[in-house]
């Protein structure tokens, strides 16, 4: 059985159990969260979020970057968003490479070099305040005074601002 298989089980095995308001695609608590993918975070859970409440982002990182820019700005523009939560974290995968390393690693593989930034970093402070600061400073956003960012701690599973 395939991992694919092994959710559609669970899925059909749960049911309907899941609470919260699914009747609009706007978020009832309207804010976006952007977040890495790294499955350590449990976006819904870390903030007893419920179904509805708030738009959930990720990408490898939880950077900002022009896609989460395009998803933020449908996000306010179309469904009612005013504010941004941004959160990185501790051990993050992206801290163990180098933009040139992974790229060259995929033109080595590929034959092509790719186009776009791998965003990787050292320090998840500094990564923060980057996407912070891109989020506030994007024209393309309606609502950018109500930016936040903090690193998530994986081991402790606490909080922590960037300032």
């Amino acid at each position: 059985m395939t991992s694919i298989d092994v959710l559609l089980k669970r899925n059909q095995e749960i049911g309907n159990i899941v609470p919260g308001d699914r009747s609009s695609p706007k978020p009832s608590l309207h804010v976006s969260i952007l977040t890495c993918m790294d499955a350590r975070i449990r976006v819904f859970e870390i903030f007893g979020l419920l179904q509805g409440e708030a738009h959930v982002l990720r990408n490898a990182g939880g950077v900002v970057t022009d896609d989460m820019i395009r998803s933020l700005a449908l996000s306010q523009r179309k469904l009612g968003t005013r504010e941004v939560l941004i959160v990185q974290h501790t051990d993050c995968g992206l801290s163990t490479v180098t933009e040139d390393e992974f790229k060259d690693e995929l033109e080595s593989a590929t034959g092509l070099r790719p186009t776009w930034a791998v965003e990787a970093f050292r320090k998840v402070e500094d990564s923060v305040r980057t996407s912070v600061e891109r989020a506030r400073r994007s024209d393309f956003l309606l609502h950018n005074d109500n930016v936040r960012g903090f690193v998530y701690d994986v081991k402790a599973g606490s909080l922590t601002e960037v300032k």
